[in-house]
């Protein structure tokens, strides 16, 4: 009973980020598909400025990360390794397979969650799609060109 309270206690900081980053997903209308349409016609800015945001947060934290040496909260050093981009195939065909995803659901991972916690159930078949594409990539990875 103590470990099953003790793994409680550890993931509810998880949860508590998950149900703040929901609400901003809402509130900022990331998680509306009609945003979502707009982006991929290209006739509005408003997901590109959210998305070209993030970019931004993520480098300017990433480059924190590596020049004062954070570590993480066992105390382990953080390690960024270089990225290796080899012919780049598998970018560009995973980016199109994730767009393709991204444009048929009006949804990408994140806002998911977000829209089966704003009442709409049918974003569970998404999920379980992602999930199993996941899964299978995992299986098949040993046997794919790295």
């Amino acid at each position: 009973m103590t470990e099953t309270k003790n793994t409680i206690g550890r993931l509810l900081p998880y949860l508590l980020v998950g149900i703040y980053f929901g609400i901003i997903f809402t509130k900022s209308e990331v998680i509306s598909w009609y945003r979502i349409q707009e982006m991929f016609r290209f006739q509005a800015f408003h997901m590109y400025g959210i998305i070209g945001s993030a970019v931004v947060v993520a480098a300017i934290s990433v480059q924190i990360i590596k020049r004062k040496g954070i570590r993480s909260l066992d105390g382990s050093v953080i390690s960024i390794p270089p990225k290796v981009l080899g012919k780049g195939t598998r970018y560009w065909l995973g980016g199109m397979i994730f767009g393709l995803g991204w444009a048929l659901t009006g949804a990408c991972p994140g806002p998911m969650f977000a829209l089966v916690g704003a009442g709409v159930p049918a974003m569970l078949v998404a999920i379980l799609a992602a999930v199993a594409g996941t899964y299978t990539y995992g299986v098949l990875r040993p046997k794919l060109p790295h």
